[in-house]
């Protein structure tokens, strides 16, 4: 499936591929700096962080430093899948593949990233709420999320990009989302010893039916395509999670026997269960009521527990509405202390 005209385009000038101005204007009417394909954004955490009102799940479940989280994708429009939850515009991907002639190099992407990211972290300075000691080393990013938009496994050169992350001198981690549309880059990151800190898979269905009702996805073979991306986490040498988003009315009340099943096939060292949030584009698909209560992603928890064998309740974050399950058979620390440390 090619790139179409409308939404992401290719420059005549050097023939990358590139999110058209239209769209690109409205991204930065979001804060979002823009590059090429690729952007970064300042997250709710990491603005609220500068003036010391609060940190991320991230940091309290894992240790990650939240004003030097740096939120980034080499994909910024383009995904295999139209998930209804995402807050997204899933509207304006269009495109299925990333010729690797097409793409920016790793090193231009995070120098480029690197100055959009600065220059929306100055305009915190003139804030006398500000901590300038925490905007000052927010300058130099020591935890990547390579996730924010799009699919970041459909960038052809990602083993290259981490790679190039894990060698600038303050990288303490790396997490990578992905919907596990691409299960042949996860295998080229392990083959190419590009392997993230951290790779989260998106797991918010227990049957067939129920993946492609939440994922819309455009791939005719996406579910056996993620089965594949679920096997491979289970032996993978590196940390790795299975995040659901929970949805009123869609997953909320699954055959707990079946997801537990399905998530002991990819034997995570952590499963993330979180309640869809009405935010962003998703609020055009989906109500306020689809969230859950606390109490409910607690209840929601205890089920799935009860039904696997060897995890427990590791940690909630009440105002992000999660609850975090640790694996004891395949066990890790939770936090991340120093760089690639190898788990099993």
């Amino acid at each position: 499936m090619s790139c179409s005209g409308e939404h992401v385009s290719h420059s005549t000038e050097n023939n990358l591929i590139q999110i058209t101005p239209q769209l690109k204007s409205r991204l930065q009417k979001a804060k979002y700096g823009v590059f090429n394909h690729s952007a970064v954004e300042l997250c709710h955490w990491t603005k609220k962080s500068f003036s010391n009102e609060g940190d991320c799940y991230k940091h309290k479940f894992y240790g990650i430093s939240t004003h030097r989280c740096m939120e980034m994708t080499p994909t910024a429009m383009n995904c295999e899948n139209r998930c209804v939850y995402c807050w997204r515009p899933t509207e304006f991907y269009d495109t299925l593949e990333m010729p690797a002639e097409l793409v920016d190099e790793p090193d231009a992407i995070v120098h480029q990233l690197m100055e959009e990211r600065r220059k929306l972290i100055m305009g915190f300075y003139g804030s006398k709420r500000t901590d300038k000691g925490k905007l000052d080393e927010s300058l130099l990013p020591a935890h990547y999320a390579i996730s924010l938009s799009g699919e970041p496994t459909m960038y052809p050169k990602l083993p290259q990009l981490i790679k190039y992350l894990k060698g600038l001198k303050a990288t303490k981690s790396i997490f990578l989302v992905t919907n596990g549309q691409e299960p042949e880059m996860l295998q080229r990151l392990a083959a190419e010893e590009a392997l993230p800190t951290q790779i989260y898979l998106s797991t918010n269905a227990s049957n067939k039916k129920m993946f492609y009702q939440i994922n819309r996805p455009r791939h005719r073979d996406a579910w056996e395509r993620w089965h594949t991306s679920l096997r491979f986490l289970a032996t993978v040498d590196t940390r790795t999670v299975l995040r659901m988003t929970l949805i009123r009315e869609y997953n909320d009340n699954p055959d707990f026997g079946e997801l537990a099943d399905l998530m002991a096939q990819g034997n995570p060292h952590f499963i993330e269960l979180k309640s869809y949030m009405h935010i962003g584009m998703s609020t055009k698909r989906l109500e306020q009521d689809n969230m859950l209560e606390m109490h409910e992603v607690r209840e929601f928890a205890n089920k799935l527990c009860s039904r696997l064998h060897g995890f427990s309740i590791m940690d909630e974050s009440e105002i992000s509405r999660i609850v975090v399950l640790q694996n004891n058979r395949r066990y890790t620390d939770r936090w991340i202390k120093e760089y690639l440390t190898q788990v099993h």
